[in-house]
């Protein structure tokens, strides 16, 4: 199979496609694609080889790589973006005449201008069909009009998260996964909308790809409300860091708080928590004297 690579077009949107081994293509090499009955220009933005498992359909339906892109190309590709331009102030004009509910955000013109894709967002479905007409006529070439949701959106404007890290939509995530609340409960995350909603408004994405390290964190944590025992005696968890793995506890005795490294706690199971079984061996081991206890013990420990 050959080699495949993610290709950007000026507008942000990408697309897979492959190419013969034998072009020896790079990242940020500018190419013309053959997509669909027609020619695109872009931009290499990653190699993927062929670690992509891909159903034998979209191979054949899959975009391949034509040439890498000469002088000449990327000169006709510079005309291309100053008529998408245009097209996409002749779209804005329609759109307003027609009073629709939608918002534009782009245009963009295949290399062999037989196309025009204009992607916008819309709240709910948006009847397009006089303004495609009303396009077609106006630009005299084939309009394709994408809907795309509001994450899709902020991908392609760009920006900065919270964290003060490029967005990670425009940056490496290539498909957005389902997210919900429950994944911020469990990384013991403030469920306060403002703090777990990205730019976009939506529930941030590294809530989901961050989720399976959390829980790794997480399986020898003790949890909030945990009688636990330390250095300074008994106390219940008030909180815990599992990115640092450390807990702080209030101490019963003294009533002060304190942190500690998890392996520094021991979790302690009261008589008023415990299984009934578990109640009953508690009792009979109480009622063993020393020896008995000893040779218990060194069973068990065998």
């Amino acid at each position: 199979m050959d080699p495949l690579y993610d290709i950007k077009v000026e507008t942000g949107a990408t697309y897979v496609a492959a190419a013969p081994a034998t072009m020896n293509l790079k990242v940020k090499d500018f190419v013309v694609v053959r997509k669909d009955k027609i020619l695109d220009y872009g931009q290499i933005v990653t190699c993927l080889g062929e670690k992509v498992k891909l159903a034998d359909k979209e191979k054949e339906e899959l975009p391949h790589i034509d040439r890498k892109a000469t002088v000449i190309d990327q000169g006709k590709a510079n005309e291309n973006l100053m008529r998408s331009k245009s097209a996409f102030r002749t779209a804005v004009q329609y759109i307003q005449n027609l009073k629709l509910p939608m918002k534009l955000l782009n245009a963009h013109y295949s290399f062999d201008m037989k196309l025009v894709t204009f992607q916008f967002t819309a709240d709910g479905r948006v009847d397009f069909r006089e303004l495609v007409k009303q396009l077609s006529q106006g630009l005299n070439t084939r309009i394709e009009l994408r809907q795309i949701g509001v994450r899709d959106e902020t991908a392609l404007i760009g920006g900065f998260a919270s964290c003060g890290l490029e967005l990670c939509c425009c940056k490496f995530l290539r498909t957005f996964a389902s997210i919900n609340v429950r994944m911020a409960k469990e990384q013991d995350l403030s469920l306060n909308p403002n703090n777990i909603s990205g730019v976009c408004g939506r529930l941030k994405c590294c809530l989901k790809y961050e989720h399976a390290g959390y829980q790794e964190l997480d399986k020898d944590m003790p949890r909030r409300g945990a009688c636990c025992e330390c250095a300074e005696g008994r106390g219940r968890v008030i909180d815990r860091n599992l990115l640092t793995q450390k807990v702080t506890l209030h101490i019963d005795e003294t009533g002060k708080t304190a942190t500690y490294p998890k392996e520094d706690v021991r979790i302690v199971y009261l008589d008023k928590y415990k299984l009934p079984h578990e109640q009953q061996q508690s009792d009979m081991f109480d009622g063993l004297n020393d020896e008995q206890k000893r040779l218990l013990k060194q069973l068990n420990d065998e």
